[in-house]
């Protein structure tokens, strides 16, 4: 294994970090929003609210994201006429928006579950308290059920956003020259696909770890009664006693 090369290959493919968060951290924005749209409308108990949503998630849980990005990039331009009389098609012809658009619309079908399993996780017993307090509405939504919420479904949010960034990688079949586009150029210049491909790897690797340590440090911070209390050393103790 030539490590040499490897470390060319690492400053090439480092260049596509950037875009790789851009796309990754972008989706989870737009996801998140449209992830709590759907979730409320599932708890809603209307139907003409609710189907709509349970069909959202079914069919975006269902089909591979790289069926719905080719559906989104290449699908699309069989309607340029209409999407251009709309408006539309400036958006739909650059290959980072669709990109941004795929993930966006994969990520809120799977976090829209991952919200709505939080705010049903909230103890009712929490709820009754809070009112019997004198808190409703939103006040009641803002100081018990949502921070409750946060720390049911962050474990499980913090492992969709993992996800989302190694599934940027598959932005590079309509063109992003992110880490896995670049890898695929750079092998088919030189032909050596394992030590591209090992490096490439190692990076997201980097990533995720890095994400990992932000989302644990999060939840420690949102956990405060899950925290171990500080220890008294004996000395201390006899001397205050």
């Amino acid at each position: 294994m030539d490590f040499a090369f490897m470390q060319e290959a690492f400053l090439r493919l480092i260049t596509g970090v950037p875009l790789t968060l851009n796309l990754a951290f972008t989706s989870i924005a737009f996801g998140a929003v449209l992830a709590m749209l759907l979730a409320v409308m599932r708890m809603s108990n209307i139907k003409v609210l609710d189907w709509p949503a349970q069909a959202y998630v079914f069919v975006f849980r269902g089909t591979p994201l790289l069926v719905q990005i080719f559906l989104i990039y290449y699908g699309l331009g069989q309607f340029r006429p209409t999407l251009d009389a709309l408006g539309l098609w400036g958006f739909f012809r650059e290959p980072y928006w669709c990109a941004v658009f795929a993930l966006t619309l994969n990520t809120a079908a799977y976090g829209s579950e991952i919200i709505r399993g939080g705010l049903q996780a909230v103890p009712h017993q929490q709820v009754e308290a809070a009112r019997a307090c004198g808190m409703s509405g939103f006040l009641l939504f803002r100081r018990i059920t949502f921070p409750i919420a946060v720390r049911q479904a962050l474990p499980a949010y913090g492992s969709e956003i993992i996800l989302m960034v190694k599934a940027t990688s598959l932005a590079s079949v309509i063109t992003m020259m992110e880490v896995t586009g670049l890898a695929a150029k750079m092998i088919s210049q030189t032909f050596r696909a394992v030590e591209v491909f090992i490096v490439a790897g190692a990076i997201y690797l980097v990533l995720n770890f890095i994400i990992t340590r932000i989302i644990m440090a999060i939840e420690w911070w949102l956990s405060p009664h899950l925290r171990r209390p500080p220890t008294v050393e004996p000395r201390l103790e006899a001397a205050h006693v």
